[in-house]
């Protein structure tokens, strides 16, 4: 007899999007490049599915220099136009040109010596939060996530409200929102309390 896995809902059983809340959801990141590509993605999702930002993943890792912000910004300007072209992301002006904005900011954060990752999870005075979700209680922002979309604002960044700095949070595991009869939820508890950046 098979054994019941119970997972959050949200992710059904499309095998991709189970793979990514088994195994890359709710995981603590601490690499700046990483945090950088995942906030760029959810901005990308702004009135979409994530799965459908799932699916294109690939194709904007290989648009986008794999979300290096220094080979970005080294891209000619016409090559945002070309993006446009690209059938394999989402071809939205404001949103490609998000990512290009997002980048410069990145690197001026860097020339005021301020890594990344450190700059994303002081908003969760660097540790991961742990809640006990049991499913219908699950927020779409909170002030954290205010907190944090107005600094990313201010910093130069964009496509970054809170709804989208919230999904992040989510995605990269400063907070755990995988419900308590999750199969993932304690893994991911364990990860986040041997969390350090």
């Amino acid at each position: 007899m098979t054994k019941t896995i119970n997972r959050c809902s949200w992710c059904g059983t499309d095998p991709e999007y189970v793979r990514y809340h088994d195994n890359v959801w709710g995981r603590p990141v601490s690499d700046s490049q990483e945090l950088f590509a995942k906030l760029c993605l959810d901005g990308q999702q702004a009135g979409l599915s994530w799965i459908t930002i799932l699916r294109k993943q690939a194709n904007y890792e290989e648009a986008f220099c794999d979300f290096n912000p220094y080979e970005i910004v080294r891209l000619p300007k016409d090559y945002q136009a070309e993006l446009m072209q690209n059938a394999g992301i989402i071809r939205n002006r404001l949103k490609i040109e998000s990512i290009f904005k997002n980048a410069r900011a990145y690197l001026e954060l860097e020339e005021q010596g301020i890594h990344f990752n450190e700059f994303l999870w002081q908003f969760s005075d660097g540790q991961p939060r742990i809640f006990a979700r049991q499913g219908g209680d699950i927020p779409t922002s909170d002030e954290v996530s205010d907190t944090m979309a107005k600094a990313l604002k201010k910093a130069g960044f964009s496509f970054v409200g809170t709804t989208i700095c919230y999904a992040f949070m989510q995605a990269v595991g400063m907070v755990n929102d995988h419900v308590v009869n999750c199969h993932c939820y304690e893994p991911t508890c364990d990860a986040m309390r041997r969390f350090s950046l």
